[in-house]
């Protein structure tokens, strides 16, 4: 039996038997993702190589503590596993139609982050893509930013050989960095954690839908600098969240902050041009606190 047989024999068992048909469906350079059709149910499943199972089950767990909020529609987990080489998470097949990244999104993302916790963090570490995500709970939101945040990224990147004047000016933002926060004190809101537009869509009745989250409880506006990183979320959907909770001064400035994490990460996941973009935004965050 084949590797592949191997898990996909389990995932089968692991949903009580049947006959089963299963489809590759898009994937990406982080999983492997398929359509299974097995008892007349249809269900998404996600794979990665075995060591990877607990970056699936914090997914799973991100997912279950973004539906108790009620305020997005996200998919069901199922179950997850291993099998021979493999590690899986099967979800609830959702029929997920164009765009979602609207003002209906944008009311539902601030109902979202209305779920607040007493510190920053999350009960459980997790992944940004494939990159592990610190969560250790925190009082102070500065602090929590550059040491779970920031610094692992910095120091990734060391290790994968960019160094020079990102190690350099890295180095002096992290050490300004609660200068640079000083006076923003926001609540430790629930967050997708991942929230670029690839994340998010919509059901046929226009219910907008966010997966593949990096759940944790941070300052909202981490979650909005997203959004605006990559593009792809319309007016409407910036224009309903401010309505719903307007943004408080220095968004712009919070934004650069934030984006560098996901810029840092993925120079650490691709490389390519993210270096230089990660030196050009530390350049404009040291411009402001001299």
């Amino acid at each position: 039996m084949t590797t592949a047989a191997a898990w996909q024999t389990a995932v089968v068992d692991a949903l009580g038997g049947g006959a089963a048909q299963w489809s590759a469906v898009g994937g990406s350079a982080l999983n492997a993702t398929w359509r299974l059709d097995v008892g007349g149910v249809r269900y998404f499943v996600k794979v990665n190589a075995a060591p990877r199972l607990a970056m699936l089950e914090a997914e799973a767990d991100g997912l279950r503590a973004l539906a108790r909020v009620g305020a997005i529609r996200v998919p069901a987990p199922v179950t997850t596993g291993t099998a021979a080489a493999a590690a899986f998470l099967v979800l609830e097949w959702l029929d997920l139609g164009r765009g979602g990244r609207d003002a209906a999104l944008g009311r539902a993302l601030a109902a979202l982050h209305r779920s607040t916790a007493p510190r920053f963090g999350w009960n459980r570490d997790n992944t940004i893509g494939t990159t592990p995500q610190a969560n250790a709970w925190h009082d102070d939101w500065a602090a929590f930013f550059r040491d779970r945040r920031l610094a692992p990224q910095l120091a990734l990147a060391a290790r994968h050989g960019h160094r020079g004047a990102l190690q350099r000016d890295g180095e002096r933002l992290l050490a300004l960095l609660p200068a640079l926060l000083a006076g923003h004190r926001p609540a430790p809101s629930l967050l997708h954690g991942d929230l670029w537009s690839g994340n998010a869509a919509r059901l046929a009745t226009g219910a907008p839908v966010v997966f593949d989250p990096a759940v944790y409880c941070g300052d909202r506006e981490a979650d909005l600098a997203m959004t605006e990183l990559f593009g792809g979320f319309g007016a409407d959907f910036h224009a309903a969240y401010r309505e719903a909770w307007p943004l408080e001064p220095g968004y712009a400035t919070r934004r650069t902050l934030y984006n560098l994490y996901h810029v840092l990460n993925h120079l650490n996941l691709f490389g390519g041009s993210y270096g230089a973009e990660a030196e050009a935004m530390i350049g404009r965050l040291l411009a402001e606190v001299g």
